[in-house]
């Protein structure tokens, strides 16, 4: 008797823990928001099915706090808008190691959240950007990690950047970035 309630005791912990690791309450979210210039909020979907490492970082600096306070560094007016650099100059980055590309062919279109990196194809960190328009160019070069589900007007309004290289004087920042809890 002992035995066969230790067995139904076993199978209904086992049970349970298998219902409540599928809970949607207990799943990684895989959103970020982002809080701008006049409390815009900007909501991006995380695509770990096409970046798992690139979703695991922005989740992970987005959590310690790392881009509060971050400013839009380089926007290029029908091109895109760059953050994620603690220097703001663009050569900076977080302490972790850098990441190795996820590329892929998901296009980069209006709203779609890439990687920065430099020259070398598995120097991602923790600089990104935001596409105001498509820039095919882009895909399979840059890791594509996200896309904007909302507040896209609010990335329509950061500051933009003059010259070539787009840089920004008195730059646009972000106030907040959190991962959405469900």
């Amino acid at each position: 008797m002992e035995r066969h309630m230790m067995k139904q005791a076993f199978f209904s912990l086992a049970l349970a823990g298998a219902v409540l690791s599928a809970s949607p309450a207990l799943a990684a979210s895989d959103t970020v928001k982002m809080t701008l210039k006049d409390n815009c909020a900007v909501t991006i979907k995380l695509r770990p099915d096409l970046a798992p490492q690139h979703v695991e970082r922005i989740e992970t600096l987005a959590k310690q706090g790392f881009y509060d306070g971050i400013v839009f560094h380089r926007v290029i007016d029908g091109f895109m808008a760059q953050t994620g650099d603690p220097t703001g100059t663009g050569m900076g980055g977080s302490d972790l190691p850098d990441l190795p590309g996820e590329f892929t062919g998901e296009p980069f279109e209006r709203g779609t959240v890439g990687m920065a990196r430099s020259q070398d194809p598995n120097s991602a960190n923790s600089q990104f950007f935001i596409m105001f328009e498509p820039a095919p160019h882009l895909n399979g070069s840059y890791t594509v990690f996200g896309q904007v589900t909302e507040g896209m007007e609010c990335i329509d309004k950061i500051k933009r950047g003059g010259g070539a290289n787009g840089m920004v004087s008195d730059p646009d920042k972000i106030i907040k970035m959190e991962v959405v809890e469900k």
